[in-house]
């Protein structure tokens, strides 16, 4: 798909993208989106993964493409749409997880046995790991996550949360060290 510099104008008048491999030329915002649907089950997942919650995971992904559509003019690289599109995911989801913690108390739940009948991990393992990164502040989790879930490098952590990646090994690291005590009860 190609995009040129005018994808977006203030004025709403759209560039045409050309379609890929079909020979038909679509607008902008048709070219947009394409992005979007092709991206929207993997920005659920990293928004479940980041919120530990389906609805509030489904409420984030709507809300941060409502946000990617409002600001599609600052995409330079329509390449770039997946790392572009998931700091404002990132950031949509660090905003619920501060919300979240002004908003109500934790409750700490009874963790359940931790294994199966056979002796191996069960959901209670899942259980305990994700009480565990329920502990952590919004910026902290979200590092664990993307690194850990998303598989992601520190450079590409630090471009999607916008901070050093000194910054972004520090939390790291204060995250893990946080962690140690909750995931050593579960071994």
């Amino acid at each position: 798909m190609v995009w040129d510099d005018t994808h977006a104008t203030a004025g709403g008048t759209a560039a045409l993208a050309e379609a890929r491999g079909t020979g038909r030329v679509e607008t902008a915002d048709e070219a947009f989106a394409t992005l979007t649907r092709r991206h929207v089950d993997a920005a659920f997942r990293l928004a479940w993964a980041i919120l530990g919650s389906t609805g509030d995971a489904e409420d984030a992904v709507q809300d941060a493409f409502a946000v990617a559509w409002r600001k599609r003019s600052s995409l330079r690289e329509p390449a770039r749409f997946e790392a572009w599109f998931q700091r404002i995911l990132v950031n949509t989801c660090r905003e619920r997880l501060r919300s979240r913690a002004r908003s109500r108390v934790r409750e700490v739940d009874a963790v359940p046995d931790l294994a199966t009948a056979d002796g191996t991990p069960g959901i209670g393992l899942r259980v305990a790991v994700g009480g565990a990164l329920a502990g952590l502040d919004a910026d902290h989790r979200i590092v664990v996550v993307l690194r850990y879930w998303a598989d992601l490098t520190i450079d590409e952590i630090a471009e999607r949360v916008g901070v050093p990646a000194g910054t972004v090994k520090s939390r790291l690291h204060y995250a893990l060290r946080t962690l140690q005590p909750w995931l050593e009860d579960v071994r």
